[in-house]
């Protein structure tokens, strides 16, 4: 049992504050401290790292089983041109990422202990601004592991465990927090908690003006009043792992069970077979998606099921991240099992821990498994809106990746333009006019003639735009990790013309007779390295330089 006390829970009356800096505050009694809240930008501004920002590496399929190599001289480029936008750290070297919610401009993000000692935290994320995300505030319980969350309307919603045996308050061991929000920062002048049967709260989902709770072992499902964490109803399941809501449903994952259907006084509608093992404590999910149910299964990847007939209609397997010349994406031992799943539009995206984060595509009404991310961490959840992947990754903390999804007015634009099929290593000779429209992952670039891509494209390598050649962009185009940095070079007589988003992890080199013109006035330039300018050489039009580097 875990032996450490919640005395947050006593009435805030006992609380004290005493001050750490300037924005950093402890909520303590006279036994302990239980609370720390730090919102000093100077002090969280650490937590953001940009060390492995870039373009990120898709190792795909055909790869992982060993019937392809990244090395081959006639290897296509990918699609998916996904970029990691930035890092958000842990709290601490014990403190891992167990579960994130966007709402609107920001992203709320849970951590928990693997070990026996309570202990958790909760992050708000400022993401208006994709190029430069902020951590605003950060929470820590210093007596309870946060297992997940949901925002609404200017609260927090946390649920997740705490020892009851040794709790002043607790009367249970699966506990919910409401706290408030104000100015994306944590506002605990009053908490109000609620308790429910089971040794943990598992997950928790917002529906109409009621919270609903899962609790794991000898738990329930239960319905609290949103306003004040009051309990209207409760349902009793073995062994309950998520909740999940739409408009009209209510579903949880039951370890014994599957999936339940439930209505709104939690009376059992429907059931759903799954034939899965779940083991004890193990963190996993269910979606909807469309008319149909998703389900992380561990060892089996994740279900598909027809919400309507019940019909099993596909498993997603789990990609093996140690066959071929890739012995081990995430640096770690391979669990193997899926935790979690998102899907957005046409993608589908398995949290497979150690195993890497897979991504899927819908093709037709099946799902077809396309790689596996290159991330560090474990991937526990992951949740994508938008442009945008979030994915909670353990002690690596919460991993912001870009999708560089195509804007739709830039492919009507381009419409005339063919869909690019070509080679990784897109060479452009003298002489040659080339334009494409997509979104693909190049290696690398070397225009001598004309070259115009329209979409979202990345690189992995130094990329040239040689004597009297012509680079023309319409989009987005991302070069180089913040680790691995890579160059574009303009040489004498070339001209680089941007009409969009373009982001150099490394440098710009303008060599004595180079022209960059940028076309419109929206476009924005992030250039992590350097411009380095030698001669005479123009930069023309109206742009957003993010780093200021011109």
């Amino acid at each position: 049992m875990k032996r450490v006390s919640f005395l947050t829970l006593i009435a805030c009356s006992l609380l004290v504050s005493i001050s750490c800096s300037d924005e950093t505050t402890v909520y303590q009694d006279k036994l302990e401290d239980d609370l720390l809240v730090e919102n000093s930008e100077t002090a969280l501004e650490g937590s953001v790292t940009l060390d492995d920002a870039g373009v990120l590496d898709i190792f795909e399929e055909e790869e992982l089983a060993g019937k392809s190599s990244k090395n081959s001289n006639d290897e296509l480029a990918g699609d998916h041109p996904l970029t990691l936008v930035a890092r958000i750290k842990s709290p601490s070297s014990t403190l891992g990422a167990t579960h994130v919610d966007v709402h609107g401009d920001y992203a709320y993000v849970s951590y928990n202990t693997a070990n026996e000692t309570y202990l958790g935290a909760i992050d708000i994320v400022d993401v208006r601004d994709p190029n430069r995300p902020r951590l605003r505030s950060r929470l820590t319980y210093r007596n309870a592991d946060v297992n997940s969350l949901v925002y609404a309307d200017d609260y927090i919603y946390i649920v997740g465990g705490v020892d009851a045996e040794t709790s002043v308050r607790a009367t249970s061991n699966s506990f919910i927090a409401k706290i408030s929000v104000s100015g994306a920062r944590f506002d605990i002048g009053s908490i109000t908690y609620g308790f429910q049967q089971g040794k943990v709260a598992t997950d928790v989902a917002i529906k109409g003006n009621s919270v609903l709770v899962s609790s794991g072992s000898e738990g329930s499902v239960t319905k609290y009043d949103r306003n004040s964490l009051e309990i209207q109803d409760e349902m009793p399941f073995a062994d309950l792992r998520s909740v999940s809501v739409n408009e009209n449903n209510v579903a949880v994952l039951d370890a014994d069970q599957g999936i339940v259907f439930l209505d709104e006084n939690l009376e059992i509608v429907k059931e759903i077979p799954v034939e899965s093992d779940f083991p004890q404590a193990a963190k996993r999910t269910l979606d909807f998606y469309s008319d149909k149910m998703v389900v992380a299964e561990g060892g089996k990847g994740a279900g598909v099921y027809d919400a309507g007939t019940g019909t099993l209609l596909q498993h997603v397997p789990i990609l093996d991240n140690t066959a071929g010349s890739q012995k081990s994406i995430t640096g770690v031992a391979s669990d193997n099992v899926t935790n979690a799943v998102a899907v957005n539009e046409d993608i589908l995206l398995m949290a497979n821990g150690s195993n890497g984060l897979c991504l899927s595509e819908d093709e037709s009404g099946s799902i077809e498994t396309f790689g596996i991310i290159a991330l560090e961490g474990s991937i526990n959840y992951v949740e994508s809106k938008g442009d945008y992947i979030f994915a909670a990754s353990g002690l690596e903390g919460l991993q912001i990746l870009k999708l560089n999804r195509p804007n739709q007015s830039l492919v009507a634009r381009c419409a005339e333009l063919p869909a690019y099929q070509g080679s990784a290593n897109l060479n452009v000779n003298s002489g040659e006019t080339m334009g494409y429209r997509g979104s693909k992952r190049f290696n690398r670039l070397n225009v001598n003639g004309s070259l115009l891509l329209c979409g979202s494209w990345t690189a992995n390598n130094n990329s040239n735009i040689n004597s009297n050649g012509l680079f023309e962009m319409n989009g987005t185009f991302v070069i180089g990790r913040n680790n691995k940095r890579k160059n574009i070079t303009i040489n004498s007589g070339g001209t680089f013309r941007v009409e969009g988003n373009l982001t150099i992890y490394g440098d710009l080199i303008l060599n004595d007779g180079a022209t960059v013109e940028f076309i419109g006035e929206s476009s924005v330039v992030n250039i992590f390295g350097k411009v380095q300018r030698s001669g005479n050489t123009e930069v023309l039009g109206t742009f957003s330089d993010v780093q200021n580097k011109f």
